[in-house]
């Protein structure tokens, strides 16, 4: 998804700042051209500051992502994913296992799910960033009691798998 949406922005660098910011949170656009984040709409100005563009920046690349079809399509359906609970995971009680593998291996998610289920340890929530947004991709295992000593050496085992780190 990334690439096309890049290769349509690719003549205004300050405009990819923008869009991936509004990516990787989850910011979408309401049919009315607002910046939202669910039902809550979010200022031009405050969406220029957090990418460091100025806010006409903002505007024009909304302008643009509503002038294409696709694109349109693509930004007036994004929603959030929800709250991200690994920084909050040691308050609600949680543990937290951080994979880094080749973004490009298949089963990585499938085989720490089921070493996880093995442990009879119930997974949380998962959250896999986008290899073409983040440079070092992390699987991020939110998971309600830690993995045992065995079970992050299984996880290490996994084909492509390259680190574990758990907290």
């Amino acid at each position: 998804m990334w690439s096309r949406i890049a290769d349509k922005l690719k003549d205004y660098p300050a405009r990819i700042k923008v869009v991936r910011l509004m990516i990787e949170y989850g910011l979408g656009i309401s049919e009315d051209g607002k910046v939202v984040v669910g039902p809550v709409e979010i200022a031009d100005s405050s969406l220029a500051r957090a990418a460091g563009v100025d806010r006409r920046v903002v505007r024009q690349t909304i302008q643009q992502l509503l002038g294409d079809p696709t694109l349109r399509r693509i930004f007036t359906g994004l929603k959030p994913a929800g709250a991200f609970l690994a920084p909050i995971a040691k308050e609600l009680g949680y543990s937290v296992v951080e994979i880094r593998a080749d973004p490009s291996a298949v089963g990585i998610l499938a085989n720490a799910a089921k070493i996880i289920a093995d442990e009879g340890i119930s997974i949380r929530q998962a959250v896999a960033e986008d290899p073409e947004l983040f440079p070092e991709p992390k699987l991020i295992l939110v998971l309600e009691q830690p993995l045992s000593g065995e079970g992050l050496s299984k996880l290490l085992k996994i084909p492509n798998v390259r680190s574990v780190t758990a907290y």
